[in-house]
C-alpha cells in the first residue's frame, strides 16, 4: 500500500514540483457539482429503462479502462494493466479481463442508424436531391435520380426496399398516391423506433460533451459552445421562441449541412482530410423548481 500510494503521488504531480495547481480543491467542488447536474437526467433514463446501479458500475468499469488505455498513454511506452488500474482504481485483475474481453469480441455500431442519417444528409444536401428553394424533392421508387439511386451511392449491402419499409415504419418518409417518396422532415429525427433514438442519444450528446470537456481542458482550439436562457417566461413566450428557435435554427442547419457535402466532394482527392465534425441544435424547457427546491 505504500508503495501504491508513492506511486499514484508521482503519477499525479505537476510538471514543477515548485509549482502546485491552484485551488485544486475548489477545482475538483466544481467539478464534481457538474458531473452531479448531468448524471441526474441520466439517472432518470436509466431507471426508467430498468439499468440498475450495478449494471452501470460495469460499464463504467469498461469505459474507464477504455479511455484510459486510448487517451492517457506515455509516449513510447506499452500501456500496461498496472499503469491503467493506478489511473481508474479498476482491480487490476478487472482490467486484464476487460481488455481481453474487448479484443475478442467486435464493437457494437449501429449501422442502419448511422445508414439514416447519411441518406437524410445527402438527401438535403446534394443539389441532384433538391428544388429549386433548395428542399428536398419528391423522389420516384427507381430511377437516375431516385430514393434507390439515393441508397445505393450510400451502400450496396443492403437493398433500398428495406430501407423504405424501415423509413415508413419509422415515420421518416411517406409515399404518395403517385408513389413519390417523400421525406417528413428535414433531418433525421425519427417519430418511433427507440434504437434509432438512442443512436442519436449516444452521438448528439457524446459530440456536445467532447466539445465540453475539450473547451474546460484547454485542449486545442476553442470550440462554439453556447445556449441562451430565460427564466420568469409564459408558457405562451416560450412556445412563440420555441417555434423560432426552430425555424432559425433549422435554416442554419440546411446551410451548414449543405455547404459540408460540397466541402466533402472537394476533399476526396486531398490526402489531408482526415477530420470530422458535429454541428447541433437543442431546445430544452421546463417548469420553474419552487423555492427551496
Amino acid at each position: 500500500m505504500f508503495f501504491y500510494g508513492i506511486v499514484k503521488k508521482i503519477l499525479t504531480m505537476p510538471e514543477d514540483p515548485d509549482v502546485t495547481s491552484p485551488n485544486e480543491n475548489e477545482r475538483t467542488t466544481a467539478m464534481v457539482s457538474a458531473v452531479r447536474r448531468l448524471l441526474k437526467p441520466l439517472v432518470r433514463l436509466l431507471i426508467a429503462h430498468n439499468i440498475t446501479l450495478p449494471s452501470l458500475t460495469e460499464l463504467l468499469k469498461e469505459v474507464y479502462v477504455e479511455v484510459a488505455e486510448k487517451r492517457f498513454p506515455i509516449p513510447g511506452k506499452r500501456q500496461t494493466d498496472s499503469r491503467i488500474h493506478l489511473l481508474t482504481g479498476v482491480h487490476r485483475k478487472d482490467v486484464k479481463k476487460l481488455r481481453t474481453e474487448r479484443d475478442r469480441k467486435p464493437e457494437q455500431s449501429a449501422r442502419s442508424s448511422s445508414l439514416g442519417a447519411l441518406l437524410v444528409s445527402r438527401w438535403t444536401g446534394d443539389p441532384r436531391y433538391l428544388n429549386d428553394q433548395g428542399h428536398p424533392l419528391r423522389l420516384p421508387k427507381n430511377g437516375e435520380v431516385s430514393f434507390t439511386s439515393l441508397v445505393e451511392e450510400i451502400s450496396t449491402n443492403i437493398r433500398p426496399r428495406a430501407v423504405l419499409d424501415e423509413w415508413l415504419r419509422l415515420g421518416v418518409v411517406e409515399v404518395d398516391p403517385e408513389g413519390m417518396v417523400h421525406l417528413n422532415t428535414e433531418a433525421f429525427v425519427p417519430e418511433k423506433g427507440f434504437e434509432e433514438k438512442c443512436f442519436f442519444l449516444g452521438e448528439n450528446v457524446r459530440g456536445h460533451l467532447e466539445a465540453c470537456v475539450n473547451n474546460l481542458q484547454q485542449e486545442g482550439p476553442s470550440e462554439p459552445e453556447r445556449n441562451v436562457y430565460y427564466d420568469g417566461l409564459s408558457r405562451e413566450s416560450v412556445n412563440e421562441l420555441r417555434r423560432m428557435a426552430e425555424k432559425e435554427g433549422m435554416h442554419v442547419l440546411q446551410q451548414i449541412n449543405r455547404r459540408a457535402f460540397e466541402l466533402q466532394q472537394e476533399d476526396k482527392t486531398n490526402s489531408e482530410a482526415l477530420y470530422q465534425m458535429r454541428f447541433g441544435l437543442y431546445w430544452h424547457q421546463e417548469k420553474e423548481e419552487e423555492e427551496g427546491e
